[in-house]
């Protein structure tokens, strides 16, 4: 049985390029008839919010998506996080790095990837009892994955064949951060590879993220779901959808008189879900039938 679940970040409102992969996410899994989850990625105090969270939930609602058990949040699982974490470091998979961001930028060494400037490895080889003295002494540092060279290989149900070299494209991941919070990419490494998880649908914003997620599944001994990275939804300029192409949010376009049908058909129509013409959300599943995944 499919799987599946969709996790958005509660730093604001839904754009609709966000609500096209929840609705997508979700006829991938009725369609097989599978189940999915509600997951909010909260981990992030700074940009999180408890007000942002409800109104999504409140769009998500509107639109007609439901759920197969009460939304989950990171933030109540960050005990899990830190025990992967403390296992990396255990097996000496993971080390602490005293690098600031600025200090990383400022490299003259690190290259830009695609999680930003790629860590030029300053604090990989530090001798081991020097590092933990200075962790011990309360030194600020983060928490990096020793991440292993060589090209991570998984086949995704939307691109293809996808071949990524994490170590080029991100260098040694950051697992727990200098302040704390837990990295995203360990977070959903751990989450999306629990058994109640089969596949993750989102946007291909995240491609090489996969790839990222992956190596730290299998360091932990753990089994990838199935993936499938869904295009980004487009302004008029070609770039990513953002505040200055005007109505962009649900809630923008409830105000000029939208209904759901008329959201979902248009949303789901621009992935080949119908042909866009208004529809609910459960006349759609027969058309998703041809998701791969």
């Amino acid at each position: 049985m499919t799987r599946g679940r969709y996790a958005p970040t509660p730093s604001g409102d839904l754009h609709l390029g966000n609500l096209r992969t929840a609705i997508v996410a979700w006829l991938h899994a009725r369609a097989s008839g599978g189940r999915i989850l509600l997951r909010i990625d909260d981990l992030d105090v700074d940009r999180c919010s408890v007000a942002a969270e409800g109104r999504q939930l409140e769009d998500l609602a509107w639109l007609g998506l439901t759920w197969d058990g009460p939304p989950e949040r990171q933030s109540e699982r960050i005990d899990a996080y830190r025990a992967a974490a403390d296992r990396l470091a255990g097996q000496g998979l993971a080390y602490p790095c005293f690098c600031s961001r600025a200090e990383v930028r400022a490299a003259a060494s690190a290259p830009h990837g695609d999680e930003g400037p790629v860590y030029p490895g300053t604090c990989r080889d530090l001798d081991p009892a020097h590092a933990a003295e200075r962790v011990a002494a309360g030194e600020r540092h983060s928490l990096r994955l020793r991440t292993p060279p060589g090209v991570e290989r998984f086949r995704d149900f939307v691109h293809g064949d996808v071949e990524i070299d994490v170590q080029a494209a991100a260098g040694d991941l950051v697992l727990v951060r200098s302040d704390g919070v837990i990295g995203y990419q360990l977070a959903c490494a751990v989450d999306d590879a629990r058994p109640q998880m089969t596949h993750v649908v989102r946007g291909e914003d995240l491609l090489a993220s996969a790839a990222f997620q992956r190596v730290i599944m299998r360091l932990l001994n753990l089994e990838p779901p199935d993936y499938g990275h869904v295009p980004l939804l487009l302004g008029p300029d070609g770039a990513r959808l953002a505040k200055r192409h005007g109505a962009i949010t649900l809630r923008d376009h409830i105000a000029h008189g939208a209904t759901p049908e008329g959201v979902v058909g248009m949303l789901a129509g621009m992935f080949g879900i119908g042909d866009g013409s208004p529809a609910d959300l459960e006349d759609l599943v027969p058309l998703a039938a041809g998701l791969a995944g």
